[in-house]
């Protein structure tokens, strides 16, 4: 070990006496500095300009810090080029020299003479890795309740991968006595290293092995927080082999052993490498250690509490990938790996889960794809895409062979994930946003249907003309309900939605809620018996009406005690149409989930599309709360009559015989009603637009929503009623504002219904690194320090030192 330690002393002693270590030491440090002064900058000027990108300031520390375009990386890759300039002298320098013969002759072993040299290096990594700690410092004091653990793991992931440059480039400078030749040898091998995870993915057998030796984003988890064991050996393993690479080629220069004793040494050496890698990166062999505050690279812990009620039972993931699919590239061969690491969170706590990939070809459901390629058949299309993606069409079922397996036309022929676990089958889908796979959320859900967990059931009421669960028309349902290519339908958080023809068929016992929305005709006698019976007994119960249909929804209300006013309300709002109500959410009904919890602010609102107030009546038989109330000046209801020209809809149509406001006369004028007209028009001049009290208008607030409970029958009933049914609608939905949460509402409700249990909760606390503590005059003395104090000092110093060197 003495020995060892001073070839490392001497080797440091001829770094330092060089001026390119000072070199890369300054402009490491000026290249630091610049880049976390500059993403301070852009953080803090987002925070002074305040609003709604606050919002976007969450995890300050593994922004400013983590992958992918945090500080970490990005001098990362300045590094790749650093470390091939310090180690192409290491071993070339003493074989130019000819000094090697005399290390040779020396009783110094040639190990000690590789561990020293790499020590050395490990010296000056750690002399980088200061630098980069020093910014850790700076960042804990400037922003608040930095994430300090992040930083430390984040140091060790740095500090890994340097050596590992080191050692590599301790290889390189063993092979050629120039110095240049060995740089760009090194440059070669590190760039072999990061692109080879890229090639042969298509062949199974390959793609490990390929994949293992890849070093492009290995240190991604420890810059993220998280240190896992399999990580850790691969840059250990990297380095050893690298440095028995050296050991035994210096070696084999002196000893004259024939050419296939030397190469079975290196092979030996590289299967042994592989061998250990395969055997630490395995699911049950692997530990983890979250360091984030929040830890976030962790699952939830209702995720987790899902996970491990599966047992030791094995799960079974079957993706089936369809070739015409638009989301075939995410299936891809290639792309497997990438897949298997979305699924690592879950093999943390179940490695015994089981991946399949079947591919075929079918007509997917976007039609389009025929349109684009007019006159090809399905086989013909299959042919062009297996050349275009440059795959064998042999290797995929044909539509006949898939059907006898799985039928997926219910599925649209999509990319999905078939599970299978104690018998059970479930799929797991792709979505159309850009976060394409699904989350805990819908993986959670999607688990707990597998193990026949009791799924919350919504019924929706049909017969009278109600909005339907099975069309994509604005008015109806069906994205909130049972559109599968959309994340948060209800299928996909864990509910069961079916349609119920009151006349016809019983209210089912086992239903956790009914939905009545927007019935157009009265209910015979039977339908009412059932839905009062339905309510005495303390089922859960949604109701929203729309103006002019009070007659046909009040007697549904009446035992309730809440009632929709006559008329509808009106909004006064310079860029909207009057009709176009928007209630401000409540603190009650943000309580719900979590997500309206994190997201709630005071001008968080509803978007109703005509909405009739409601009329809460005091000492009903339940607890009211409101849950989405409109604002005070600018909203009244609108005392008004029905028109003449009443909007009728046929049960299939989506667009109304007459167009009026609502179906509603609405009248316009001054306060008093002095030279006020009647106007039917869908889009009416807010100027026009007057509150009258003498016509019965009534000023707001006033509850668009409301919340209804009681205890009965030994459990509580919830219900909800709604003054308008828009607000659920395909349209509504369909619709970004930044202000509008009509579908986390509508989530909201259905939650409440299933008390909460799904959708299930994945959501995080929020995080508390939100907020820079600098401000510009102290950005500006950074700036200062770090790009021109610091540097210069450590210029003056290295200078210093060189000059009395070269004296000497």
């Amino acid at each position: 070990m003495k020995t060892i330690l001073k070839i490392a002393r001497t080797e440091l002693a001829l770094l330092f006496y060089s001026p390119i270590a000072w070199f890369l030491l300054i402009a490491f440090l000026f290249q630091s500095g610049l880049m976390y002064t500059s993403t301070l900058e852009g953080t803090l000027t987002t925070q002074d300009l305040g609003g709604q990108g606050l919002k976007y300031l969450e995890f300050l520390t593994y922004r400013t810090f983590g992958p992918p375009y945090g500080i970490w990386p990005r001098l990362v890759r300045s590094l790749y080029l650093y470390l091939p300039l310090l180690t192409m002298g290491l071993m070339s320098r003493e074989i130019n020299a000819g000094t090697i013969k005399l290390l040779y002759s020396s009783p110094i072993k040639v190990r000690e003479i590789i561990f020293g040299k790499f020590m050395s290096m490990m010296v000056y990594n750690l002399a980088l890795v200061l630098v980069l700690a020093f910014i850790s410092v700076l960042g804990l004091f400037n922003i608040q309740h930095a994430d300090a653990a992040m930083l430390v793991t984040s140091l060790l992931g740095v500090y890994l991968l340097l050596c590992t440059y080191a050692a590599i480039g301790l290889f390189m400078s063993c092979l050629t006595s120039y110095q240049v030749v060995a740089a760009l040898s090194t440059l070669v091998v590190l760039a072999a290293l990061s692109y080879i995870g890229e090639l042969w993915q298509d062949i199974d057998f390959v793609r490990d092995l390929a994949y293992f030796l890849s070093i492009q984003g290995r240190a991604n988890h420890l810059l993220l927080g998280l240190i896992s064991t399999k990580d850790i050996i691969y840059f250990l393993v990297i380095i050893a082999m690298f440095l028995a690479f050296a050991i035994y080629k210096l070696q084999g220069d002196r000893e004259s052993r024939p050419m296939v004793v030397r190469a079975g040494r290196f092979v030996l050496i590289f299967v042994c490498a592989l061998a250990i890698g395969y055997i630490s990166s395995k699911p049950s062999l692997t530990g983890y250690i979250d360091a984030t505050t929040n830890k976030y690279l962790t699952l939830t812990a209702n995720a987790q509490k899902v996970i491990r009620e599966m047992g030791d039972k094995p799960l079974e993931v079957t993706s089936y990938v369809n070739l015409l699919d638009n989301r075939f590239w995410y299936g891809k061969p290639e792309q497997r790996n990438t897949d298997l690491a979305r699924w690592e969170p879950y093999l943390r706590y179940k490695p015994d889960i089981k991946f399949r990939y079947v591919y075929f070809y079918d007509s997917p459901g976007n039609k389009d794809i025929f349109k684009y390629n007019p006159g090809l058949g399905l086989t013909q299309l299959a042919e062009r895409y297996a050349k275009s993606f440059k795959v064998d069409l042999k290797s995929f079922e044909t539509p006949a062979e898939i059907s006898k397996t799985i039928d997926l036309r219910p599925e649209q022929n999509r990319y999905v994930m078939d599970l299978h676990y104690n018998g059970h089958q479930t799929f797991l889908r792709l979505f159309d946003d850009q976060a394409v796979f699904p989350s805990e959320t819908e993986t959670s859900a999607a688990l707990k249907r597998l193990m026949e967990a009791k799924m919350p059931k919504i019924a929706f009421a049909q017969g009278e003309s109600e909005r339907s669960i099975d069309k994509m028309g604005d008015r109806h349902f069906k994205v909130l309900t049972n559109e599968i290519t959309f994340r948060n339908s209800l299928v996909n958080q864990g509910f069961d939605v079916s349609k119920l023809y009151l006349h016809d068929e019983d209210i089912p016992g086992d239903i956790t809620a009914l939905v009545i929305a927007d019935p157009k005709m009265a209910f015979d006698s039977i339908s009412r018996r059932k839905i009062e019976r339905y309510i005495a007994d303390g089922g859960n119960l949604l109701i929203a009406g729309e103006p002019g249909r009070q007659a046909i929804v009040n007697p549904l209300l009446a035992p309730l005690g809440v009632r929709m006013m006559d008329g509808m309300m009106v909004e006064k709002n310079k860029d909207f149409s009057p009709q176009l109500v928007q209630p401000y959410l409540t603190p009650e009904a943000a309580g719900i989930t979590g997500q309206l919890r994190e997201d709630f602010n005071d001008s968080l609102v509803v978007a109703m599309h005509g909405a009739a107030g409601l009329s809460v009546s005091a000492g009903g038989p339940f607890t009211a709360i409101p849950l989405a109330v409109t604002a005070a000046r600018s909203t009244w209801n609108k005392k008004i009559k029905p028109d003449e020209n009443m909007i009728e809809m046929a049960e299939d149509e989506e667009t109304p015989r007459s167009v009026g406001m609502g179906g509603i006369t609405v009248s316009f004028g001054d306060a008093s009603g002095a030279g006020g007209k009647q106007k039917n028009t869908s889009d009416p001049d807010p100027d026009m637009l007057r509150y009258d009290s003498s016509q019965g208008d009534q000023r707001g607030p006033l509850p668009a929503v409301v919340g209804l409970t009681r205890m009965i029958n030994g459990r509580e009933q919830r219900i909800v009623v709604a003054g308008d049914a828009d607000f659920l609608s395909n349209a509504e939905l369909g619709r970004y504002n930044i202000k509008t949460c009509n579908f986390d509402f509508s989530t909201a409700i259905f939650s409440w219904f299933a008390h909460g249990e799904f959708p299930i909760d994945t959501s995080r606390p929020p995080s508390q690194d939100k907020r820079l503590s600098i401000t510009d005059s102290g950005l500006a003395f950074l700036k200062v320090m770090l790009m021109g104090v610091l540097p210069g000092l450590l210029l003056v110093f290295g200078s210093i030192l060189l000059i009395r060197r070269k004296r000497k």
